[in-house]
């Protein structure tokens, strides 16, 4: 008897011991979260202000199922960048940075090419009524797919700032703060855009509901004409947030670039780096689009 009492003491006392170990842990988790989404707040922002803009300009009908394809390729995007930033975190952890300034140089593209796009070819087809499901619509697709790629390597740089975070804390705690960081990324930044692309609808019901009468009415009015606005500074500003992301990883990946011009503020060298890579890069791909399409002639 004395020997089941003892037992089921020493079994209810390491289950206690199990609960305080993982108490503990929450509460090493949640002040290293706290840190680590401080430090991802600013690549949150400019990532809302990118996928904002690259999830408006579709038919109502269609703006939540893009969206929602969007967001199942940011979910597929963490589960892929998570574990392998953890694991070359461990092995290899200069391919990192190459991976970084790769994916500067893709951002920097992306953000000049829409510049050069503004300025050089204003014009752009207006986006059909009848616009076809997302799977027969050949430009709905690709403007999904350069989302999700933008995606991809905003999603890298939010993983390697929060890993960088916790270096000093345990494999446990680096693994589930990362993790949280990159749920909350994807869930908090494509909420806040959906009830952005929404605004509109949201503002034509209630003019509905309120038979375009009262303070419900001039709320749906102020809510339908702010989207195009909010749409169009939200374009301007996700540009300039590709460009200034991409200069941050040049700045503080590449030792050359980080010493130059040590008196201007940061965010100037940013910009700048980021637009001269982008024009780089534009100017390259350029060349070699000319290059194939003249090879492909001679045959």
């Amino acid at each position: 008897m004395l020997f089941y009492e003892t037992l089921n003491l020493d079994m209810a006392s390491g289950f206690f011991a199990i609960l305080d170990d993982i108490a503990a842990l929450m509460d090493d988790v949640a002040v290293t979260a706290k840190v680590a989404a401080k430090k991802t707040a600013g690549i949150l922002g400019d990532d809302l202000a990118v996928n904002a803009e690259k999830s408006t300009g579709f038919v109502s009908s269609r703006e939540l199922p893009v969206l929602w394809a969007i967001t199942k390729g940011s979910f597929i995007n963490k589960l892929i960048i998570v574990p392998v930033a953890l694991l070359l975190n461990v092995f290899f952890p200069v391919a990192i940075k190459v991976i970084l300034v790769l994916g500067g140089v893709y951002l920097a593209y992306e953000g000049v090419e829409k510049i050069v796009e503004y300025f050089f070819h204003p014009k752009h087809a207006p986006v059909p009524t009848n616009a076809q499901p997302l799977e027969d619509n050949e430009a709905e697709r690709t403007k999904v797919k350069s989302a999700i790629t933008t995606d991809f390597i905003l999603s890298i740089e939010i993983v390697i700032i929060a890993l960088g975070s916790v270096l000093d804390e345990n494999r446990t705690i680096q693994i589930v703060t990362v993790s949280i960081i990159a749920l909350l990324a994807t869930i908090g930044v494509y909420g806040i855009v959906a009830v952005i692309v929404r605004m509109d609808d949201v503002g034509h019901s209630l003019i509905r509901r309120s038979a375009d009468k009262g303070f419900l009415s001039k709320l749906g009015k102020l809510l339908v004409k702010s989207l195009p606005i909010i749409i169009k500074v939200l374009s301007i500003v996700g540009t300039i947030a590709l460009i200034l992301v991409s200069g941050g990883i040049f700045v503080h990946n590449i030792p050359a670039f980080h010493h130059l011009l040590p008196t201007w503020p940061s965010i100037i060298k940013e910009l700048i780096f980021g637009f001269l890579a982008g024009l780089l890069a534009v100017g390259l791909f350029k060349v070699v689009q000319m290059v194939i399409s003249k090879i492909k002639g001679k045959k």
